[in-house]
């Protein structure tokens, strides 16, 4: 099976499905999509949401196969899952756990990191060209009102204060262990996703009191060490 992923480089849910492609060793590539011009993601998904998967099912070997385009971390993670259940991103003792773990990840947590990260996606986007800019804060200023980015930037040190706070619990989850639940799985990976907000400069923004945290996106990061770390 071959896959390819269309992303934005600053989405969590992208960075999610990314390192869980990783872990479970599927040959994949990326696609990043354009944040104004997005005929390729139409064309393979048939809309302009990221993270999707284009999904090619060989038939032997160098053959082309059956494909599916699947869209959603949610959705793209449990696919992934089914077609290739080893490693499994759900071990049996702790599915209901990573589950609903994950759903609060992407939700809450999401959320507080979301609002921190905004000043640092507005400069990203700068990067890329003034239009990239002028697109990014539209669309924000369109769901959150007129001012939003600059809101966020007045109010970047209290927002920064409600991750730390929110993240906290998560640190002393690591205190007996590697990963939240013993091994590697789906919550590891929704938290390494959302925690990437807080890497889109060259300086990771985790606070620094949170050094369990800190290692943690590191461990994760290196996905090809992360079996080899589980025991330490």
């Amino acid at each position: 099976m071959k896959a390819t992923l269309y992303q934005f480089a600053t989405s969590p849910f992208c960075s999610k499905v990314r390192k869980i492609l990783d872990y479970k060793g599927l040959d994949y590539q990326i696609v990043e999509v354009d944040y104004i011009e997005r005929k390729e993601l139409i064309a393979a998904s048939g809309q302009i949401m990221v993270p999707a998967v284009r999904l090619e099912h060989l038939r032997g070997e160098g053959e082309g196969g059956e494909v599916e385009t699947v869209v959603d971390s949610d959705r793209i993670a449990m696919r992934l899952e089914e077609l290739c259940p080893e490693p499994t991103i759900l071990p049996a003792r702790s599915r209901g756990l990573h589950l609903a773990l994950a759903r609060y990840i992407d939700s809450v947590v999401e959320e507080a990191l979301f609002f921190a990260a905004v000043p640092d996606e507005e400069q990203y986007f700068a990067r890329e060209g003034a239009d990239r800019r002028a697109m990014f804060r539209f669309i924000r200023d369109r769901k959150y009102g007129a001012g939003f980015c600059d809101r966020m930037e007045r109010e970047h040190a209290a927002n920064m204060v409600r991750v730390r706070d929110i993240l906290e619990p998560f640190e002393m989850a690591l205190e007996h262990g590697a990963f939240l639940l013993g091994g590697p799985g789906l919550a590891d990976f929704a938290l390494f996703g959302q925690l990437h907000f807080l890497a889109l400069t060259e300086v990771l923004k985790i606070p620094h009191e949170l050094r369990r945290l800190r290692e943690f996106y590191g461990r994760v990061d290196r996905i090809t060490a992360v079996l080899e770390d589980a025991g330490n």
